[in-house]
């Protein structure tokens, strides 16, 4: 099946623990481990095809056994995949801790991800989507140069500016239809920019009314911004009319918060496909998807089925 959402980014081996509390500095304490495929790019590729959309993921991953194991999973998980091999390059690695709270800390080693380069993209698969995705996990220029062969082929192009970086180009903000950053990211972006009141912090992005933040957003220069705020839910700011907040869901056991801001992403561009571009529908599925993944421990292997999706939906939960 032709994919309709590609997403360009990060493969990354999850290595995670699992401890009652953070250690701190010099401290040791017990806890447990697993791992699993990992990577920003690769956990919104895997949530935008568990959803239902047809969806390819492209990446970098080095000539080792997590290369293998990446792509093992995506065969069994029927979900395109174009790995691009850097032999002389390690496959990326995270390490995630998680304490009983359900918070994370993570570190990242890109590794390969950082080797992607614009010759790596199959143009085709780009110019055949309907959304195309990229995040700041990986090669940054890659970024732009996607989205140039996705703003030439009229595809809507969506960009989770994460993790901030201090090599970020604004100017590829000009390619982007739809931005979707967090909290952090946004005030970072806000400072960065000069747009916002000084000083900006997450406190004063929080204590903004719907109008306040919704002008601040018009100052971005992006057709469409999405603040995602955690367990709050997110805020929909749109090219035209009045923006929406969409409450997270309630009554949901938390296990584990790592890669919840992936499956909103996934989920959301799954849901412009399947709602035809209606923004705040796909932020809804979005919302869904991000509620559903944290019920869960592990990234990838916690992004929910589009059954279960449907399931959640279907019983109302808020």
């Amino acid at each position: 099946m032709k994919p309709l959402v590609v997403v360009v980014g990060s493969f990354v081996q999850d290595l995670c623990w699992k401890c009652a509390e953070f250690p701190r500095a010099g401290e040791t304490v017990i806890g447990t481990f697993a791992t699993g495929p990992g990577g920003k790019g690769s956990n919104q590729a895997v949530a935008a095809g568990r959803a239902g959309a047809p969806t390819v993921f492209i990446g970098a991953v080095g000539r080792d056994v997590f290369a293998d194991a990446a792509k093992k999973f995506y065969r069994a998980e029927g979900i395109g995949a174009r790995f691009i091999e850097k032999p002389k390059h390690a496959t990326g690695t995270a390490a995630i801790m998680v304490n009983a709270t359900a918070q994370n800390e993570i570190v990242v080693a890109l590794g390969a991800s950082a080797l992607l380069q614009p010759r790596d993209i199959d143009g085709t698969l780009i110019r055949g989507a309907k959304v195309v995705v990229c995040q700041h996990e990986a090669n940054l220029p890659v970024n732009a140069h996607v989205f140039r062969l996705a703003r030439k082929a009229g595809v809507t192009t969506v960009l989770n500016p994460a993790p901030m970086r201090p090599d970020f180009d604004a100017r590829v903000l000009a390619l982007v239809d739809v931005l979707i950053p967090n909290e952090t990211e946004f005030v970072t972006l806000a400072n960065q920019l000069g747009i916002a009141p000084s000083p900006f912090t997450e406190s004063a992005l929080q204590a903004m009314t719907p109008g306040d933040l919704h002008r601040l957003c018009r100052a971005f220069g992006v057709p469409t911004v999405i603040v995602t705020l955690g367990k709050r839910g997110c805020f929909v700011s749109p090219p035209e009319g009045v923006p929406t907040f969409i409450p997270a869901h309630t009554g949901i056991k938390v296990v584990d918060t790592t890669g919840a801001g992936d499956a909103f992403v996934g989920g959301f561009a799954a849901g412009l496909v399947e709602s035809d571009g209606d923004l705040v529908a796909a932020a809804r599925l979005g919302n869904a998807v991000a509620a559903l993944s944290v019920t869960k421990f592990g990234t990838a292997p916690a992004m929910p089925a589009k059954a279960e999706i449907a399931r959640f939906l279907r019983r109302g939960a808020t």
